[in-house]
């Protein structure tokens, strides 16, 4: 299944003709309208976060920018679902981190 979603992610960012930065807040803004969990934010995090100088801010004026169109209800959602995310992001890395100090 990584697999497939892997080449189906591949295949959307060759054809979009948007810089990596634009394409990561365009799927921000997509993952809040159909109210993805943290695991699809937490995959876009780790992109923005390799390829882009994206940061939080940026992914809030997202969120302010499409509230109009999806609302609020899903906008708030999308914001603790980001929190969650980030949380989960740090705790898998305090853990790799103990891992290696205890190694």
């Amino acid at each position: 299944m990584l697999d497939a979603i892997l080449d189906m992610t591949t295949a959307s960012v060759t054809r979009a003709e948007l810089g990596a930065r634009e394409l990561l807040m365009v799927r921000f803004a997509a993952l809040a309208a159909v109210g993805a969990p943290p695991s699809s934010y937490l995959l876009n995090i780790a992109a923005a976060a390799d390829t882009t100088d994206l940061t939080l801010e940026d992914a809030r004026s997202v969120l302010i920018a499409v509230a109009p169109i999806i609302g609020t209800p899903k906008v708030v959602d999308a914001a603790a679902t980001i929190a969650e995310a980030l949380g989960i992001a740090l705790a898998l890395e305090d853990a790799l981190a103990e891992e290696n100090v205890t190694t």
